[in-house]
């Protein structure tokens, strides 16, 4: 079944921060863990209406998101790149990739920046991310990520 990538509408923000939960819990981090992320992994109105955020349906269904935030001289973060965990490894994280990488060639991104969690680190090397150091989580004190660079051809 083929996978389709569009641009996330504002009425959505909910349903993508609930799949934004769902997938990282699935790794096993406990609920103290999750309260901690949550912040950082909420999706909001204002997000998606700078037109920065796709989402990934199959079959009409919601089942993966991304989305970039531009920093200027050629680079982006990449943000919130998540999949519901029933559809990991069915390309999904690929075609939201794809989109991800043609989106930021049309804005002038010449590298994607990826703060990584540990689980999705093989992901982003098999996308062709290096990986460049570690760097400080944006949700957890005292934890370290690794840090990828994609470089956008």
């Amino acid at each position: 079944m083929g996978v389709r990538v569009r641009t996330a509408l504002p009425k959505e923000a909910g349903l993508l921060t609930e799949l934004c939960m769902r997938s990282k819990a699935h790794h096993g981090y406990d609920d103290a863990f999750m309260a901690q992320c949550a912040p950082v992994l909420e999706v909001r109105g204002a997000d998606i209406d700078a037109g920065r955020i796709w989402v990934a349906q199959r079959n009409r269904r919601i089942v993966g998101t991304v989305g970039i935030t531009p920093e200027g001289d050629g680079e982006a973060e990449l943000d919130r790149m998540f999949v519901e965990p029933e559809a990991i490894g069915s390309g999904v994280g690929k075609a939201l990739m794809r989109r991800v990488v043609r989106e930021s060639r049309a804005i002038g991104v010449r590298r994607l920046m990826i703060l990584a969690d540990p689980h999705a680190a093989r992901f982003y090397e098999q996308c062709g991310a290096v990986l460049i150091g570690e760097e400080p989580s944006d949700a957890i004190p005292g934890r370290r990520l690794p840090r990828y660079e994609l470089r956008i051809g």
